[in-house]
């Protein structure tokens, strides 16, 4: 038999409230909220731990920045080594080659990276250029001072007190441009060239010292 409300009123199938009437036909409980869904994957019961820990990808290798102009830790110890360098000038040819090994060395214990022969090779390149830059402005502007009307009357008389034929040499050469430039092409190649090698060196010798902490760098 269909279901009457005590209006008289015929409800249709499990109706909640009558049509006619409102009266409610059946008592309703506290709906109970839904718990809330946390943000981070839940793994369900059924799944074991190794496959949950399968679930997610391995986390991505740590990026090494190139041995280049663009790697802001290879430029500051790059600056710095050369500047140590040139205060070390009356040691030629020994501090430009201690400068590439010094900023492998010194790279190595900052970030921690394992460096190969290529990589140490592009740092002391790197400071071998920073060196010569160095040197090249104390140079210029020695060659500039010399020819200035004061410094050359003192050096043509130190000439005429001292049989020392290297000032007359100095003198003769800071006054030739061709010479000028000859001199800092040699610095350059020089300079360039120690550097890499010891950053070579380095690389060898301690490029590999310890385990690294970022990676190899190419």
């Amino acid at each position: 038999m269909p279901e009457l409300c005590t209006c008289g009123a015929q409800l249709p199938p499990d109706a909640v409230f009558c049509h006619k009437c409102g009266k409610p036909q059946r008592e309703i409980g506290p709906v109970e909220p839904e718990p809330p869904q946390s943000a981070q994957w839940q793994v369900p019961p059924n799944v074991t731990d190794d496959a949950a820990a399968g679930a997610f990808p391995p986390a991505a290798p740590r990026y090494e920045l190139p041995m280049n102009f663009r790697n802001p830790a290879a430029v500051r110890i790059a600056a710095l080594v050369s500047v140590g360098a040139s205060a070390f000038f009356f040691l030629p040819y020994v501090n430009w080659l201690a400068a590439g090994y010094f900023a492998v060395f010194f790279y190595r214990r900052k970030t921690g990276a394992s460096l190969n022969i290529g990589a140490g090779v592009r740092i002391g390149w790197m400071t071998g250029i920073l060196t010569f830059a160095i040197l090249a402005v104390f140079f210029s502007g020695f060659v500039v001072l010399l020819n200035s009307g004061g410094m050359r009357e003192i050096f043509e008389a130190q000439m005429r007190s001292s049989p020392d034929p290297r000032i007359q040499q100095v003198l003769n050469m800071v006054q030739n441009v061709p010479e000028v430039l000859g001199v800092l092409a040699n610095c350059f190649i020089f300079t360039t060239c120690l550097s890499m090698a010891g950053g070579a060196l380095g690389a060898k010798l301690v490029g590999h010292s310890n385990p690294p902490r970022g990676g190899n760098i190419a």
